[in-house]
């Protein structure tokens, strides 16, 4: 189960080998939805990054800290990737280029 309930909250979480996203939620909300969310940002960082969903699924378990590193040094891109994609707790983009455009033109100042 990729869910988890507390009080009036959800939790709903993913792994990719040794990494978690997790996204807190009213009761409200679709898990199923936060969950395709999820894999959405994870295919967006792929996209940029390349080779990320491979790292999650497959070399984590060969070198468990190159997945890490690999979102911490590049955190503010994909701290902007998600602000891209949510605004006032809302998502608002799901279109992986539209996502990407802005953190393309940041890359070329």
């Amino acid at each position: 189960c990729s869910f988890v309930e507390h009080r009036n909250y959800k939790i709903v979480y993913r792994r990719y080998a040794s990494l978690f996203f997790l996204v807190g939620v009213d009761n409200d909300e679709n898990e199923l939805a936060i969950l395709e969310f999820i894999h959405l940002l994870v295919e967006t960082m792929d996209r940029h990054f390349g080779n990320v969903v491979r790292f999650f699924t497959m070399d984590c378990f060969s070198n468990p800290f190159k997945c890490e590193l690999d979102i911490m040094f590049h955190l503010e891109k994909a701290h902007f990737m998600l602000e891209e994609m949510v605004m006032n707790g809302c998502i608002v983009e799901t279109s992986k280029a539209n996502i990407l455009t802005p953190v393309q033109l940041l890359e070329k100042t």
